[in-house]
């Protein structure tokens, strides 16, 4: 601490100042930060997620996946990306996966080559169908969690368009 002081040519006082001003900002980040929040909510859910698809060797990460290329595909990979708003390491690590495991396949479009489209395969589907169960079990026990007012609320805020709002 002295050595901080000196360093920075401050008296004892301005340290105390500047020490109680940055234990009042770490106090309100811990009280009031929603990121945290949304964090923290995002792996308290996904644990139940995971905990029911577990059996079918499927994540919470790969179910949106999944659930989307069967929706909209064929689709790229960099309309996925922004879709689900991951970036790219992330979505080809789990592309990868669904790949191998053959829920998912690349398709040949004529164009350059690069970022092949993909779709979901029978196999996928069926993975999709078989899940179902358990999926409606992850359901029940989140809006559960999040009582009626808050899956509500999240439905409402997800329906949005998620663009980062600017300042």
């Amino acid at each position: 601490m002295y050595l901080y002081m000196q360093h920075y040519g401050m008296t004892n006082m301005e340290t105390h100042k500047r020490m109680n001003h940055a234990t009042g900002l770490i106090d309100q980040i811990a009280c009031e930060c929603l990121l945290v929040r949304a964090r923290k909510l995002d792996r308290m859910l996904t644990r139940i997620y995971d905990a029911e698809l577990r059996p079918f060797g499927l994540k919470a990460s790969q179910l949106s996946l999944l659930v989307l290329v069967a929706k909209a595909g064929p689709i790229r990979r960099i309309e996925i990306g922004k879709c689900l708003h991951l970036d790219p390491s992330t979505l080809t690590r789990n592309l990868k996966i669904m790949l191998i495991n053959g829920w998912i396949q690349e398709i040949e479009d004529g164009e350059d080559g690069r970022g092949l489209p993909v779709q979901i395969t029978a196999q996928g589907r069926d993975l999709l169908n078989q899940i179902g169960p358990s999926w409606r079990k992850a359901q029940t026990r989140t809006e559960k969690f999040l009582g009626e007012d808050g899956a509500t609320l999240l439905r409402k805020i997800a329906a949005n368009k998620m663009e980062v709002p600017s300042v």
